[in-house]
């Protein structure tokens, strides 16, 4: 499931540095979310961890949680904002049709499947605005079975969604500046139900906007509850990042995006969204664009006197490396045989990672980060990308790193340091591999699933939040 889902969000969260402004159409073209492959299609079952299902094609997935489920699955959303307009869109691939896109009209029970339209940039012929009525109503939806789905929110305006040949879907954009939904305060959940699970997370891998909070009901498990931000989130983010940016001067507050608050002048300005450090680097490449040098070259003179070792929690075992005095690159040494599918390294082939850039540990997917056909070296990028926007290199030499490792160097991404403090039960993707986890850890990602669920609730707002936040400690910010 997870393999799907990490692959999806860096086809949607991939950035390339935006042309000038375009026209409406050219602009379509720009944003249009493309199509995943077929091989990115969920496996059954909730997968172990990020990493090892993002990674071995050869290592078996988890067996269902349960029952396989049913053809269609309720919805409740929930306004939980202080807004009397809110507006809720459901999109994503219908599985029982070919996987042809999906969107739910404006009633919540009547599918859209938009036809290909004659260029770029056109309006979808269906309102798909789900209007959620004033503060603390709910409004239930009916889907099929869906992959790569999102429920967005809009807050006090509606979304744009166009249409290009294909057809393609052109989804909000938070970094180009001619997008029109770019004033628009907005955000989403991901989710993918099909024929075994519903799996679900919240995401702040691109930006924290409007609080979302999921609560699942089954039919066998427990109720199962990510309680999100507080209503007050998007504000203790950004003060956090200020803060940050007072201590290190290295350019953190710039993630935050700010507009005109309702009803005062253009002096006063209100948050409207904090960006990820990887999505900030899109419309500004020199931002931070050498934040972590000194911190790779640091893990790697500590990895040249010594090995590290790294779990793939799959076919591969448990991995060593050490950096090499002659080439410079961190060589894994995996044993070639029927586990690896004759695809890793041997005793004289290691596998070789150089030296990341700050923007390759931001967006863990280019430079070493970028996967390719060996499934040995899927393996072990997520569980190396996540150890640097963690800074656990320095902390341990065995990978995934514990906890309670994470953050404690000054170099670090503190964008996702800031978020899971705010989070109330500490859960939420905060950058494209927060799955990582050791075997047997605690969830960072945020995520719900269910074989039999019976109920899908999804709250924007932070009025559901309090309900899982029990006695759990404030983290520091």
């Amino acid at each position: 499931m997870r393999r799907f889902k990490k692959v999806l969000q860096r086809v949607r969260s991939k950035g390339s540095p935006p042309p000038p402004p375009p026209p409406p159409a050219a602009q379509a073209a720009i944003s249009e979310q493309r199509d995943p492959p077929p091989s990115q299609t969920p496996a059954p079952g909730p997968a172990p961890g990020p990493a090892a299902a993002a990674a071995t094609a050869t290592a078996a997935t988890a067996a269902p949680t349960s029952q396989a489920t049913g053809s269609m699955l309720n919805i409740a959303l929930q306004n939980q904002t202080t807004s009397q307009t809110v507006y809720a869109y459901v999109t994503g691939r219908a599985l029982d049709r070919g996987n042809a896109w999906f969107l739910l009209s404006a009633d919540g029970h009547t599918p859209y499947y938009p036809s290909s339209p004659s260029s770029v940039g056109s309006p979808m012929a269906q309102n798909c605005a789900i209007p959620l009525g004033r503060p603390g109503n709910t409004v239930t939806v009916t889907i099929p079975h869906i992959a790569g789905g999102r429920i967005w929110f809009s807050i006090d305006a509606p979304l744009t969604f166009l249409l290009n040949p294909g057809p393609a879907l052109v989804e909000p954009s938070v970094t180009n500046a001619s997008d029109p939904n770019i004033h628009t305060n907005w955000g989403f959940a991901e989710f993918t139900f099909n024929a075994d699970q519903l799996y679900a997370n919240i995401s702040y891998v691109d930006f924290v906007g409007p609080p979302i909070a999921l609560t699942l009901t089954s039919a066998t498990l427990p109720p199962q509850h990510v309680a999100g931000m507080p209503s007050d989130g998007l504000d203790q983010v950004c003060a956090g990042l200020r803060a940050q940016h007072a201590r290190d001067n290295q350019g953190w507050d710039q993630l935050i995006v700010t507009t005109a608050a309702q009803g005062a002048g253009q002096q006063q300005q209100r948050n409207l969204r904090a960006l990820s450090p990887n999505q900030a680097m899109v419309t500004n490449p020199a931002l931070f664009a050498t934040y972590y040098d000194d911190y790779v070259a640091r893990a790697w003179r500590k990895f040249a006197a010594q090995p590290m070792s790294v779990d793939t929690q799959a076919a591969f075992g448990t991995v060593s490396a050490q950096v090499d005095h002659g080439s410079g690159t961190l060589n894994f040494r995996v044993a070639d045989g029927a586990a690896t599918g004759n695809a890793g390294g041997s005793a004289t082939t290691p596998l070789s990672f150089t030296k990341p850039s700050t923007r390759d540990i931001f967006s863990c997917s280019t430079g070493p980060f970028a996967t390719g056909s060996n499934p040995a070296v899927n393996a072990i990028i997520p569980r190396l990308a996540a150890a640097f926007n963690r800074s656990t290199l320095l902390e341990t030499d065995v990978f995934p790193a514990p906890q309670a490792l994470y953050y404690k160097d000054a170099t670090t991404n503190h964008y996702s340091r800031i978020v899971h403090a705010v989070n109330l039960d500490g859960k939420g993707y905060a950058f494209p591999y927060d799955d990582v986890q050791p075997s047997g850890g605690a969830d960072q990602s945020g995520e719900v699933h269910a074989g039999d669920p019976i109920l899908f609730t999804v709250t924007v707002g932070g009025g559901n939040a309090a309900g899982a936040a029990g006695t759990l400690p404030r983290r520091e910010l």
